[in-house]
């Protein structure tokens, strides 16, 4: 199967780097890409936003699935552009991620399948704003309604940056706060079969102790071993079947990848967000995990047929990423910095720990930043507190002026 993979991020190059060990992948090419994904699939230019130019760099490259990685161009619509072309894609329609283009559209599509979510507000005007926080009270959860590159989400006991937050977008969702620890949880589906992955958790604030800013994500990890045995099958059952059956319902059936990020609260798990692509930086740590080829799993899902799939194979092995980020970041980080110690990593802990690329390109014989978030150090152990140590040692390999990462990823887990 040739297949290619649209998107430049940490992301992509963890689907490239699962889809270049997959003996069915008989030829790999990925575009825009970055210096990393270079390593493992051929590279081609092209406006990952133009649904018509992605089609037909799809055909004459011969694909025979393009996996659309980013959300901005699944909710352009590129997905589409190339199933008119007679592609298949993974990857849902942009009518079907607007669950991630729209939170006050997720929030009816909940409404509508049962799926149990925080009381929200859609808010349009500032007098709308201040009446739904004073309705919830502190900590106030202040959303945009759109895109906004995993930092739309404002959650702070300041009444005055909650209101500035929502003064700056033009359509806000204010909900009630939700207690309890976070997780990600990944479905594959076709429309109609849904197809859980192994949950991760993520860490959204820039600093230990999840303190700071949110950020696209600082790192992650996989297993969970303080969530219950069960939660894979209650949020099947709860959440992610309910939500596809309803968007099916709707005439926009969504096929490709569900992401549920969940809040295990007092009262149950309860949706925060829904977003229709892999997470970054969860897919690091769940495709670290599974062992079942992965194009084949793709490939179903883009031609309906999952449930002819065979139960999906995964390691028992634990898996660390860590962010290494851009001075600056999440603000107006810096770019154009020399990256070392890649080769080091490669040559000293391979095949335990590896750096997947995000914000990187290359300039002669040297890698440099080019994003916020610039590389992904991804490392898999018998267990948590093994797979941290090996992902910590490459960082520390790893040099680049300025950068910062947190120490604390998956600590506490490693604990448990």
């Amino acid at each position: 199967m040739k297949v290619l993979v649209i998107g430049s991020g940490a992301r992509e190059h963890a689907l490239c780097r699962s889809l270049s060990l997959d003996p069915d992948v008989t030829a790999l090419y990925c575009a825009p890409g970055n210096a990393g994904i270079a390593e493992v699939a051929e590279l081609h230019p092209v406006d990952a936003l133009d649904g018509k130019a992605v089609a037909a760099l799809a055909v004459d490259l011969g694909a025979e699935l393009v996996v659309v990685g980013p959300e901005a161009p699944l909710v352009a619509g590129v997905a589409d552009a190339v199933r008119e072309a007679g592609i298949p894609v993974f990857g849902p329609s942009g009518e079907a991620a607007r669950l991630e283009g729209s939170k006050a559209f997720a929030k009816d599509v909940m409404a509508g399948a049962g799926v149990p979510t925080a009381r929200s507000y859609v808010c349009t005007t500032a007098e709308e704003a201040a009446e739904a926080l004073d309705a919830f009270g502190a900590p106030y959860v202040v959303k945009d309604d759109g895109l906004a590159a995993g930092k739309g989400v404002v959650v702070t006991d300041d009444i005055e940056a909650a209101k500035a937050h929502a003064a700056a977008c033009e359509q806000v969702v204010i909900e009630e706060f939700l207690d309890g620890p976070e997780v990600s949880l990944f479905a594959i589906t076709d429309g109609l079969t849904v197809v859980p992955l192994q949950p991760a958790q993520d860490f959204k604030r820039a600093l230990d102790g999840d303190e700071g800013p949110n950020t696209g994500g600082m790192g992650a990890y996989s297993p969970l071993p303080w969530a219950a045995p069960t939660l894979v099958d209650e949020v099947l059952r709860t959440v992610l079947q309910p939500t596809v059956d309803e968007m099916r319902r709707r005439g926009t059936p969504f096929s490709g990848l569900l992401y549920a990020g969940l809040a295990i609260t007092s009262r149950g798990i309860r949706v925060i967000e829904f977003n229709a692509r892999f997470g970054d930086p969860e897919t690091q740590v769940v495709l670290a995990r599974l062992r079942t080829p992965l194009s084949g799993v793709l490939h179903a899902a883009a031609t309906g047929t999952l449930d002819d799939l065979a139960p999906l194979r995964w390691s028992g092995d634990a898996a660390v990423t860590v962010v290494v980020a851009s001075h600056n970041y999440p603000d107006t980080p810096r770019t154009g910095d020399p990256i070392t110690g890649l080769d080091e990593v490669a040559a000293q802990d391979a095949p335990d720990a590896y750096v997947l690329h995000a914000g990187t390109r290359r300039e002669g014989d040297s890698v440099v930043s080019a994003g916020g978030r610039v590389l992904s150090v991804t490392a898999t152990g018998e267990n948590l507190s093994q797979a941290r140590e090996r992902a910590y040692r490459a960082v520390a390999r790893i040099g680049l002026d300025g950068s910062q990462h947190r120490t604390d990823i998956a600590a506490k887990a490693a604990q448990a």
